[in-house]
């Protein structure tokens, strides 16, 4: 798939990104990182560059527990398939 350059926009910035994303994705992605700063910064009183920081930890922290829960839900999903058998 070919990439494509796209701006978005985040925390009122342009930013220049390329993708082989479909653009719809990509503004999704980039709503989404603007929304959790956006929360981020209404809870406080950091400088932008560790709001940022802190806004990484706690995307973070969402993905691996995402990712627990998928690989808890796999292994839960392969069991009932192995009884079946």
């Amino acid at each position: 798939m070919e990439k494509k350059k796209m701006t978005v926009t985040v925390a009122g910035k342009p930013y220049t990104l390329v993708s082989a994303d479909p653009p719809e994705y990509v503004r999704r992605v980039a709503a989404y990182v603007d929304r959790k700063l956006s929360e981020t910064a209404a809870v406080t009183n950091l400088p932008s560059a560790q709001a940022a920081v802190l806004t990484c930890f706690n995307m973070a922290e969402e993905l691996i527990r995402a990712q627990d829960e998928n690989t808890l839900l796999r292994r839960r999903l392969e069991e009932a398939e192995k009884k079946k058998t």
